[in-house]
């Protein structure tokens, strides 16, 4: 499976991303003006259902409207007054609200984060940060089958073991078999 090459090989680029919260819901412009800036970005987006005029439609639509990744691919000042001059009100998420430095995502993370949001993965599930955050279970590495190589928290909802894998304001969950896991040496 393609996810299983991306996830197994390190790649050379250790450069950090940022998670911006956005304060209106049109991505579609955010993603339009971050190409005219020359940032890379990521919006994570999954498959929605949409009724039109009788017929239902398979869409793609950003998961959290409000949010996107951009890479650190410019000194932090330099993103701040880009983020500053911007045409809409957007702020990259710090630390918390006593810290104010900017909270980075490793180049790992925002690897296995991008692969786990596939939109052709099924069984699926979206967690807001303090969801993600109150999910207990074991950190653990994905040996065997086609998440192979992802690692995360293995936690159980609904009966079912899922792999969770949290950044600056956002969680993910994929089905995972927990015989597949091995806890993660600490």
């Amino acid at each position: 499976m393609e996810n299983e090459a991306i996830a197994a090989t390190p790649t050379a680029d250790q450069t950090p991303w940022y998670a911006v919260r956005l304060f209106f819901t049109r991505y579609k412009a955010v993603s339009e003006w971050l190409k005219t800036q020359e940032m890379e970005f990521f919006v994570p987006m999954h498959y929605v259902d949409v009724e039109k005029n009788g017929r239902v439609k398979h869409i793609l639509k950003p998961v959290v409207s409000n949010l996107v990744f951009i890479k650190k691919t410019r000194p932090q000042k330099t993103i701040s007054s880009l983020l500053d001059e911007a045409p809409f009100r957007m702020r990259v998420i710090t630390k918390s609200r006593e810290n104010r430095q900017w909270s980075e995502i490793s180049a790992a993370e925002m690897r296995e984060f991008q692969t786990m949001c596939n939109p052709e993965i099924e069984l699926r599930k979206y967690l807001s940060e303090s969801e993600a955050k109150m999910k207990v279970g074991a950190p653990v590495l994905v040996k065997y089958g086609p998440l192979k190589g992802l690692s995360g928290k293995l936690v159980r909802s609904n009966k079912k073991y899922y792999l969770l894998k949290e950044v600056s304001g956002l969680g993910v969950m994929l089905k995972v078999s927990r015989w597949c896991c091995v806890p993660m040496e600490g």
